[in-house]
């Protein structure tokens, strides 16, 4: 079973952004085991080629470390893990308030809305 992936950007950093979400969400922690690149490429349904770019992509970032004859691991360095939660929030917001104002949501509307939605507003 493999991944559905955009054409309008190479695979191999969808999975980055992929692995980087799920580190950010909690669901792999600092420490923690990646699979290897062959399970991974079974995982995603890609040729394993595309998971060794990605693996080093994110060594590269520093997000990950690969041992020598253990495999690869997420990063221990909390303060770059916390930076990564910090960058994801940002970009979230920065796409979600191009896309309000994309549609013609002035920032003072989508100040209004959001604490209309967050229950705030009442």
């Amino acid at each position: 079973m493999g991944e559905e992936f955009q054409a309008s950007k190479p695979i191999y950093m969808q999975i980055v952004d992929k692995i980087i979400s799920e580190i950010a969400q909690g669901k792999q922690l600092p420490g923690d085991k990646l699979p290897s690149v062959r399970e991974m490429a079974v995982q995603m349904g890609v040729n394993p080629n595309t998971i060794q770019r990605t693996y080093t992509e994110l060594e590269r970032m520093q997000i990950v470390e690969s041992r020598r004859g253990q495999g690869t691991f997420v990063s221990e360095n909390k303060a770059l893990m916390e930076e990564l939660g910090r960058n994801m929030q940002e970009e979230i917001m920065e796409n979600f308030i191009r896309k309000m104002e994309e549609i013609g949501v002035t920032r003072d509307q989508l100040v209004v809305l959001l604490q209309s939605y967050l229950g705030e507003g009442k």
